[in-house]
This record gives structure tokens, sequence and C-alpha cells, in this order.
């Protein structure tokens, strides 16, 4: 194999390691929406919260904080690991990868009309 081969091949792998990591990114980015839709926004005037909400942000705070925490430590030890390997500029492989993930999280958005 060539040096180019080489180079599209870890290219090709970081792009399908980021969309895996955004298969996964769904449910937590998901919760994160609602919380944000419930909490901040609504205390804002933007928009109104769940009427059958009444718990409270602590129960939000004990799943989200875990599951955005793997999440992001999983996406940066993966991403540093596969940047080493690429020879593509810090910042283009950075903002990519950050794309990338998102294509999943948006697209079940779009599906599910989420707004």
């Amino acid at each position: 194999m060539t040096l180019r081969t080489t180079s599209r091949l870890r290219w090709i792998a970081s792009i399908v390691a980021n969309l895996l990591l955004g298969c996964i990114a769904v449910i937590p980015l998901w919760l994160l929406w609602l919380f944000a839709l419930d909490f901040p926004f609504a205390a804002l005037g933007l928009t109104r919260r769940a009427p059958t909400e009444n718990d409270g942000v602590l129960p939000w705070l004990i799943v989200l904080v875990p599951l955005l925490t793997v999440l992001v430590a999983l996406w940066i030890l993966i991403n540093f690991w596969m940047r080493r390997k690429s020879e593509m500029p810090t910042r283009t492989y950075w903002v990519a990868s950050s794309v990338v993930m998102l294509f999943p999280v948006i697209f079940s958005s779009i599906v599910a009309g989420i707004p």
C-alpha cells in the first residue's frame, strides 16, 4: 500500500469511528436537549415546562452528568488516538470529527420530528 492509500484508510476509519460515537451520543444528547427545554429555556420563558415534571433538577443531573462525562471522555480518547495516526492538520481533524459525530444526532432528530 502506498502512503496515500494508508492515509485515506485512516481518514475513513476516523469517519466510521465518529459515526459510531454519534450513534452512541444520540441518547445522551437527546436527554440533554429535554433537560434544556424543561429547565433553562423554561426559566427564560422560551418554552413551557412539561406538565408532569415535578421532580426537579437533581434526578436529571444524576443521569446526565455521568452519561455526558463518559461520552465526552470516550470521544476525546478515541479522537486523540486517531488524530495521532492521521496526517491531517489538527484543526481540520477536530472540526471534521465533531461534525461527523453530530450526523446521527441530527438525522435522528429530523426523523423523530424533534424541534
